[in-house]
């Protein structure tokens, strides 16, 4: 099972300490873009973090300095009714079905029990959670056994740093967009997800992606970020297909279109979406020069 991290719960970001700009190193990849005189600056994130990630460096503290708009998939600081009537009608069960370990083969049921044991979660703060919901919860946690938080998550601090600037956030998608990609699984499906999402946690598979997913953005890795996308494209789980097809091939072109049309509005502007967006066959960069905009690679 390929981890993505590419739809997680939203959460806010803490403050941090200011470090030295001379001393921040490059994160994750960063792109400039060229259209009809506009431009914007394309950077990939990770819907975790950690203290030591921030401040990001200088050429995209810059970018947002300059920007107009900050534009993200989604605005983790967002309005919480919208992402509680998101989760409610696409993670939750309607009242009568649940809990999610009901639609599991029997032999996983105790094994996701260990897990909720392991990582601390009540029973009943998930017995009404979707099993593809659980699922994400389960990775969330295994991330945050590696030291990386949703809390602090990029594109919850970008959000966080813009609201300080009084810079305008957009979203290039919704919430309930994101959730009814998952929602759209059958539950046989979505129990599938979650089964390969244990198995994942159990052979501890998912700690060792979670651990070169966070090393390749922390040292703006190209080769290892280059690497992910060719594991991701070539896993043939249920939930890997899943990841290439549904949430990085399947987004892909509508992030580009929605950054083709930011640009037209907007003379400067950062874009920020998830890393494994922006590398790979069909990434959001090689999209966007089909359009006709200049794009550039920072690093």
């Amino acid at each position: 099972m390929f981890c993505s991290l590419l739809l997680l719960l939203p959460g806010g970001a803490g403050a941090q300490s200011p470090a030295p700009q001379a001393q921040v190193p490059n994160r994750g990849a960063l792109f400039k873009l060229e259209q009809g005189g506009h431009t914007a600056y394309l950077f990939g994130t990770i819907h975790v973090g950690a203290a030591d990630f921030y401040p990001l460096e200088p050429r995209v503290m810059q970018a947002l300095q300059r920007a107009t708009v900050l534009a993200l998939e989604v605005d983790p600081l967002g309005d919480p009714a919208k992402i509680g009537n998101a989760v409610r009608q696409h993670g939750l069960y309607q009242r009568g079905r649940g809990p999610a370990s009901a639609e599991l083969p029997a032999p996983y049921r105790p094994r996701l029990e260990r897990l909720l044991r392991r990582f601390s979660i009540a029973d009943e703060s998930v017995a009404a959670m979707k099993p593809w919901m659980l699922a994400s919860l389960l990775t969330v946690s295994e991330f945050a056994a590696q030291g990386y938080d949703a809390g602090l998550a990029v594109d919850a601090w970008l959000s966080q740093q813009a609201r300080a600037r009084k810079l305008r956030v957009v979203e290039l998608e919704s919430v309930a967009g994101q959730m009814a990609l998952f929602d759209r699984m059958t539950m046989a499906e979505q129990a599938l997800f979650l089964q390969e999402g244990i198995a994942a946690i159990e052979d501890q598979e998912q700690a060792a992606q979670a651990r070169e997913i966070a090393s390749a953005w922390r040292n703006a890795d190209a080769a290892a970020l280059d690497a992910l996308a060719r594991k991701a494209a070539s896993d043939d789980t249920f939930s890997g297909r899943f990841v290439q097809k549904v949430l990085l091939d399947g987004r892909n072109p509508a992030l580009a279109d929605n950054v083709v049309k930011l640009m037209a509005r907007e003379k400067d502007s950062l874009v920020a979406i998830g890393i494994l967006h922006l590398v790979g066959t069909g990434s959001v960069p090689e999209l966007l020069k089909q359009r006709g905009v200049a794009v550039e690679r920072i690093y």
